[in-house]
This record gives structure tokens, C-alpha cells and sequence, in this order.
């Protein structure tokens, strides 16, 4: 069976899908559709065949937009899958809507909602449009998070038949294996992965942080991760004052994760985060926000704690509370978490899932 790969994103579809991608190849012709970036060819090594389709991954124009789904058409008749699974917000729509229109089978993967479904308006009442044109006659949609799959039910965007909840990507347990927890604890460190943006809760972290160093609370913030221009010269002020690490994007974050002794992500809105799941299968407590796609990877009060969204104040009390913990009472989060992603994350558990719903 020959099996085609939408997506827009060389990095989401390498770090998070691989072993789903290595399983279907075992018996399957895999294509995979997407703007060339460097972890193409890892995938292209493991046996995909690559075919480069250029797309604007944010904003909406029409024009462009309509070029993608021209795009995808003429993909689906030259390559003629007999599968199709799509991930992200234009993959899903346009890759869905072609599908559809040439009656190919075809499997979306919900990842998030995005900023369209955060307040009503035109652009969520657009985007559901969309999505109710594209997914009608998907085969399987996929979530990651039971309260995504619930709003595309209630809005009448897909038939309950089509949902299939999905534990996240699921984390592998031998690449994100536990380490051991640091012994110095004298200065606290924290870890936030992930782009630098508002609505990851970047701000209210540094808020948040602001006060415990306002307090005498001694304790450090990594940054991993890609920034808007806007955080610049802040990062560099924090960065001035000590206790701001700024390190850019990583290709392996697994050193950085050995060295913190808690991983920080106040984020508004996510499908399943990923950091979430790598940081706790590593061994290492987890403050993040109580919201879905966040709160799951948690067992509040054992392996980290949550904090409501956009609420310095909540975040602020968490990361103080963590802060009063002894060595061995962080320890023992950090193997409640392990042992939390080993029975709910296992990426092996997620994949064989997912290949049932194909």
C-alpha cells in the first residue's frame, strides 16, 4: 500500500512521528509532502520518498491557500495513494479537501487547536467551516486531547464514528530515558523549551521569576527555543541580571533537561505538549498550565504542580512551592512522573493505536 505524509514541518514530523513512520514502512510505500528543511533527509534515510511543497505555515491568504490545494490535487493524481494522513491546520484542510474531492481515504491529526478556536468570532466561525468542508468524509481524526476532540463534536465538525483520542504523540521512553536527578539545589533551575511567544505564557514566566528574585529566592530560567524580535532586548536585560540563560534552539535538549530540576510551561492553549512528556519521562517535576494538552502529562501535587493560564500570580505560587522542596521530595516527583508517562505516554503504546485506526 503506498501511503502519503501531509504536514508542514520537517521538525514536528521527524521529533514526534518517526516510529509511527518506521512501523508503516515495514509493509508500506511511505511519500512524504512537505517544505524541505534538514530533518527531511533523516526521513528520506529511513525510506520515505520526499516529494518538496512549499507553504506559508502561518496567516491565511486566499490566493496562496488556494495554490496549496491546487498543489495537493495534482500531488494525489501523480502519486495516487491509497492512504492519505494529514497533520496540521493546512494539511488537514486543504491536503482533506482534495482527498475528498478525488475519493482518496484519508486520516487527520488534530495537533491543536490553535489561536482561531481561543474567543469566538469570523475567524473561528471560518476555520470551522473549513474543517466541517475537509473532514467530512475523513476515515479517522485523531486528538490528542479529549476537550479538542469534544469542541470539533460539539460544533458538529465531525461524526463521533471519526474521533479517535490519542495519548499525545506519546514520548519514547529509551530516547527520553530517566536520569538522574541533580544533587545541587542550592540555586534552583528551571527550564522552559519551546518558541519564545506570548502564548506560550513567556511573559507571565518572567513575571513570575521577577518576583521569587524580588524575594531572595535563588533560582535560575533556561530558554531553549526560537524567539519573536519583540523579546529581544528583554531576554538580553534578563540575561544582564543573572538569572536569565538564553541557549536558542537545540537539536537534543536531553543535556539541558539532565542539568534543571524542573521543567516550566505556562502555555494557553496546546494539543498535547511534547516538552511536557519528555521532561517527566526524564525524571524531572513539571509546572505547566491546567488546561488540556497540559494538565494530563501532571498528577497534580506528586509529579509537579499546575497553575492556572495567564495568571502570574498562580504561576508565581507554584514555581514557591516547588522552590520549599527538598532533594528527595523532587526526586520522588520526578519518578512519580516517569512512571506516569511509562503507563499512560509510551510512544510504542500510541503508535499501535494509531495504526489501528489507519
Amino acid at each position: 500500500m503506498k501511503i502519503l505524509i501531509l504536514t508542514n514541518f520537517d521538525l514536528g514530523l521527524y521529533q514526534f512521528r518517526k516510529e509511527l513512520i518506521a512501523e508503516l514502512l515495514k509493509e508500506n510505500q511511505v511519500v512524504i509532502s512537505l517544505p524541505y528543511g534538514e530533518l527531511v533527509d533523516k526521513l528520506v534515510e529511513l525510506g520515505c520518498k520526499f516529494v518538496d511543497t512549499p507553504m506559508e505555515r502561518r496567516g491565511m491568504n486566499p490566493v496562496t491557500d488556494f495554490s496549496l490545494f491546487l498543489r495537493y490535487k495534482k500531488l494525489l493524481k501523480d502519486e495516487k495513494p491509497d492512504l492519505v494522513i494529514t497533520y496540521t491546520i493546512k494539511p488537514n484542510v486543504y491536503g482533506g479537501f482534495a482527498c475528498r474531492c478525488l475519493k482518496i481515504p484519508y486520516a487527520a491529526n488534530i495537533t491543536g487547536l490553535g489561536t482561531a478556536f481561543q474567543k469566538k468570532g469570523m475567524l473561528r466561525t471560518l476555520v470551522t467551516t473549513m474543517y466541517k468542508v475537509s473532514l467530512k468524509k475523513a476515515k479517522t481524526v485523531f486528538f490528542e486531547n479529549s476537550e479538542n476532540m469534544q469542541i470539533f463534536l460539539d460544533e458538529q465538525i465531525i461524526r463521533k464514528e471519526q474521533a479517535c483520542l490519542l495519548n499525545g504523540a506519546g514520548v519514547n521512553l529509551e530516547h527520553y530515558s530517566l536520569l538522574e536527578y541533580p544533587t545541587d539545589c542550592d540555586t534552583t533551575r528551571f527550564l522552559f523549551i519551546g518558541r519564545v511567544m506570548q502564548e506560550k505564557g513567556i511573559e507571565e514566566l518572567f513575571a513570575a521569576m521577577k518576583k521569587l528574585r524580588a524575594d531572595g529566592d535563588n533560582c535560575v530560567l533556561d530558554v531553549l527555543g526560537g524567539y519573536e524580535e519583540d523579546y529581544a532586548d528583554i531576554m538580553k536585560q534578563y540575561e544582564s541580571e543573572g538569572w536569565l540563560f538564553y541557549h536558542g534552539y537545540q537539536e537534543d535538549v536531553r543535556p539541558f533537561i539532565e542539568k534543571c530540576h524542573c521543567f516550566v510551561l505556562p502555555s494557553w492553549h496546546e494539543g498535547m505538549a511534547n516538552t511536557n512528556l519528555e521532561c517527566a519521562a526524564s525524571g524531572r517535576p513539571l509546572i505547566t498550565s491546567n488546561i488540556a494538552g497540559c494538565k494530563e502529562a501532571v498528577i497534580d501535587g506528586k509529579s509537579g504542580f499546575l497553575a492556572e493560564k495567564q495568571n502570574v500570580d498562580s504561576l508565581y505560587q507554584a514555581i514557591k512551592r516547588f522552590i520549599t522542596l527538598s532533594y528527595e521530595e523532587r526526586k520522588s516527583m520526578g519518578i512519580v512522573g516517569r512512571t506516569h508517562m511509562e503507563d499512560v505516554f509510551d510512544k510504542e503504546k500510541v503508535v499501535q493505536a494509531t495504526l489501528e485506526r489507519l
